[in-house]
């Protein structure tokens, strides 16, 4: 990974960059790795959605004060002093410090500000609608994921188009980038039940697990595992359907840094469906891949036809554990048909060479593999939100 020059930076500049690799375990090196002015405005884009997230997750806010924080805190991108001393959560300093967060988005092109002030307000309004609602159906499910990860994926891809890095056709597909952070969402949702239900968090949608128990809680007694089995098979079949429109948006993408910065979460996110669907684990314990396999998905899936084969070989493995049984089974079975008939069109389209590693990708997916084992290797300790920008 090419080396930021910090000494050419503005004071405040460093100091937001050191703010990110203070709350990002996965997404610092590969921010820092993404090409020219494109990696100041996502380092910029992912500081004010932490803060934004850290008042949605401090509980110690009343709601009364909360919800016009988070419907007016875009706003507060334009307030040279504007600052929260009251937070009570461990990434607290980019609200302590917010006025230097903001002064350096002010400091960005304007078509770099537009995308992050919108995408801030439109977050914010969301979290605040969902604070005194919980998931329902799965209509809501989506719509909670669209707030707090596809508007992630959204305003990633405005980013992207804005720099001249990847086509306006990026940033115009709102429903493909939606889809980037949807799949994220889920599996994050999906992988992370028994943590957010032991500490008080629903994010699986009713509509799915009330119709295997009487509160989701109760997926987690032995003598329920058969249903909660098949209320998790439900979920990843659910998540499933967005793969097709992932495999679109990452064919679109020209530029390497982009490319890597969008593919790697992807391919985990798929790794992990695959080692949660079926699994008891998911009601028992920690869920997570191995060192090994995460090392190898983030050296792979550095070109289109290489991700496309990742793709592949787990809908392979997910499409072998279907049960007979399983009340999904025909839905998995048909979602699972699209991925692979989607991954061989496109792979068919593909020019005939792939593209070779140079050694600066090659440093940077070492990097990212090492700092990114550390974010697997450890149990989420927050809530859902905006995760790590894209949804970790």
């Amino acid at each position: 990974m090419p080396k930021l020059d910090y000494e050419s930076m503005s004071e405040s500049l460093r100091t937001c960059y050191l703010y990110l690799n203070q709350t990002s375990r996965s997404f610092a090196a590969v921010i820092q790795a993404l090409d020219g002015e494109l990696r100041h405005a996502v380092c910029i884009f992912y500081l004010v959605l932490r803060a934004l997230d850290t008042v949605e997750d401090d509980m110690s806010i009343p709601l009364d004060k909360k919800v016009p924080m988070l419907n007016d805190f875009h706003t507060y991108l334009y307030q040279d002093e504007w600052c929260f001393t009251e937070s009570q959560e461990k990434d607290r300093q980019v609200l302590e410090d917010f006025p230097t967060i903001s002064l350096e988005f002010r400091n960005l092109a304007q078509e770099y500000r537009d995308v992050i002030s919108d995408i801030c307000h439109r977050m914010g309004v969301g979290m605040a609608e969902f604070l005194e609602k919980k998931v329902g159906s799965m209509k809501e499910w989506d719509q909670y994921c669209h707030y707090v990860a596809g508007l992630v994926g959204i305003g990633l891809s405005q980013l992207f188009s804005a720099s001249q890095l990847e086509d306006p056709e990026v940033g115009r597909d709102t429903e493909l980038a939606n889809s980037m952070g949807l799949f994220l969402q889920k599996t994050n949702i999906i992988r992370d039940y028994l943590e957010d239900t032991q500490e008080g968090r629903a994010f699986w949608p009713q509509e799915a697990w009330s119709q295997f128990a009487g509160c989701l809680e109760d997926l987690a007694q032995p003598e329920k595992l058969e249903l909660a089995l098949s209320c998790l098979n439900l979920l990843v079949t659910d998540a499933l359907r967005h793969v097709p429109d992932v495999i679109t948006y990452l064919s679109r993408l020209r530029n390497q840094s982009v490319f890597n910065f969008c593919a790697i979460p992807q391919v985990m996110a798929i790794a992990t469906l695959s080692t949660c669907y079926n699994n008891p684990m998911v009601f028992q314990g920690v869920v997570k891949i191995r060192k090994g396999q995460a090392v190898t998905l983030m050296m792979e899936a550095t070109n289109m036809r290489a991700v496309q084969n990742i793709i592949t070989q787990y809908s392979q493995e997910i499409l072998q554990k279907v049960s007979l049984t399983d009340p999904s089974r025909d839905k998995t079975l048909h979602i699972l048909a699209v991925i692979r008939d989607k991954s061989a069109l496109s792979q068919s389209s593909l020019p005939s060479r792939t593209h070779h590693l140079s050694p600066m990708y090659l440093s940077a997916a070492m990097l990212l593999a090492a700092l990114s084992w550390q974010y697997l290797s450890t149990t989420a300790a927050q809530a859902q939100g905006t995760g790590d920008m894209q949804g970790q």
